[in-house]
């Protein structure tokens, strides 16, 4: 089953950006189909797969991490092809 994924990850400090950029590079190594955007980063492929490579890079950010926090949104389908026609 193929599913979309938006992703915000959050730093609650002041010096975020190392972070934020860290996590986006681990999520692009993933091989998935990855496009960012200035407000979150999303990712297209197999259920199984996205979640069992996207779940350690999770946990090894929040472990890394004093205060962080994750927005996360599953969509069934993969919906990387969208465009609005209206």
């Amino acid at each position: 089953m193929k599913i979309s994924v938006e992703l915000t990850l959050t730093p609650l400090k002041s010096s975020y950006v190392i972070t934020i950029k860290q996590f986006i590079q681990n999520l692009r190594s993933t091989g998935f189909k990855v496009i960012e955007n200035p407000l979150s980063t999303q990712l297209y492929g197999d259920y199984d797969q996205v979640m069992s490579s996207i779940l350690p890079l999770v946990k090894s950010t929040f472990e890394q991490e004093d205060a962080v926090m994750l927005h996360l949104k599953l969509v069934k389908g993969d919906r990387s092809d969208y465009e609005p026609d209206f």
